[in-house]
């Protein structure tokens, strides 16, 4: 059966977090500090669960295993197997988050046995001043980067972008990073779980413990000629059209600002599609199946969903993403 998939979200607090992603969502009842709701995950212990219609209460996994090549497309079929390869989260950063790097895929497998995590931020929100950090500023070794990090100095060596809604960072991984406090952003990276962190400004857990770090360990991870001015990426929105954001051989992202209805022809792409509604309220339109997803939700539609319609009730900005 083809319709517009949901899942029940996983909300995740944080010491980190705020009660933006309770606003968006008009989550009443939840935790205070949510710093994130991952929206489609098939990590290991964090399995999203479907929500609606006739796979209602099966886990990602679990629809992967049933639908294969239905789900995934052919050739995503080929490369993970029963692995859904893409999550998806929003992220409320209330206070600056860990700067931090992730393990390309070799690494990653050699050491965890996993996906590596490239990423990408598309910002949601951002209070006045809200800023992150992307790549370095300046070029330094692997040894002034132990340097730098012991006697607290890092972050003098990394680019700072301040931020507003709509802007779009691409991450890969190996870039050194960080959220800062008063943005709040949709994340869509590899399936993956995988952070090391460089350092966290001491903050101490619930427990009244120092967080850990990874410092040695990120320094097998981090690109140190990544020497940053290409993190944002620059594009125009156009009504009502299709905008490629970003195009990696891990996922692709597009963005559609909605006026009016748009029917998406998929009958060319052996992949799933994951759709994210930012703002405002759209039907997603598949045969005779459909499914309204207000700001902060977000539905996949099997690969062989061919045709499908979005129509916005009045306004709508989507985030299109595939593999």
């Amino acid at each position: 059966m083809i319709y517009p998939i949901k899942f029940n979200p996983i909300l995740k607090p944080t010491i980190w977090g705020g009660d933006k992603i309770n606003q968006l969502k008009q989550i009443t009842d939840g935790q205070p500090t949510v710093g994130e709701s991952w929206e489609i995950s098939a990590v290991t212990g964090f399995e999203s669960v479907v929500a609606n219609g006739a796979y209602r209460g099966y886990d990602l996994p679990s629809l992967v295993r049933l639908l294969k090549e239905k789900l995934m497309g052919a050739d995503n079929y080929a490369r993970f197997g029963d692995r859904f390869p893409l999550l998806v989260k929003f992220i409320d950063a209330h206070d600056d988050l860990s700067i931090q790097v992730h393990p390309d895929d070799n690494l990653a497998m050699r050491r965890h046995h996993t996906l590596g995590k490239t990423e990408m931020w598309y910002v949601l929100g951002a209070d006045e001043g809200a800023h992150l950090i992307a790549g370095f500023s300046k070029k330094i070794s692997s040894e002034q980067y132990r340097e730098m990090v012991a006697d607290g100095s890092f972050v003098d060596a990394l680019q700072t972008y301040y931020v507003k809604p709509g802007d779009v960072y691409y991450i890969p991984a190996g870039r050194v990073h960080s959220l800062g406090k008063g943005t709040m952003v949709v994340e869509v990276q590899e399936t993956s779980d995988i952070t090391y962190r460089i350092f966290d400004y001491n903050r101490k857990d619930k427990d009244g413990n120092l967080r850990q770090l990874h410092v040695a360990e990120a320094a097998d991870a981090i690109d140190f000629d990544d020497i940053s001015g290409e993190a944002k990426i620059d594009y125009q929105v156009t009504d009502n059209e299709q905008v490629k954001v970003v195009a990696s051989s891990k996922f692709t992202t597009s963005v559609y600002h909605l006026t009016a209805e748009v029917t998406c022809d998929y009958s060319h792409l052996d992949s799933f599609v994951i759709l994210i509604c930012t703002e405002g309220t759209c039907r997603v339109v598949v045969d005779e199946a459909q499914e309204t997803i207000c700001a902060g939700e977000t539905v996949l539609l099997p690969a062989i969903a061919q045709s499908v319609k979005l129509i916005p009730s009045d306004t709508a900005t989507l985030l299109e993403v595939y593999s």
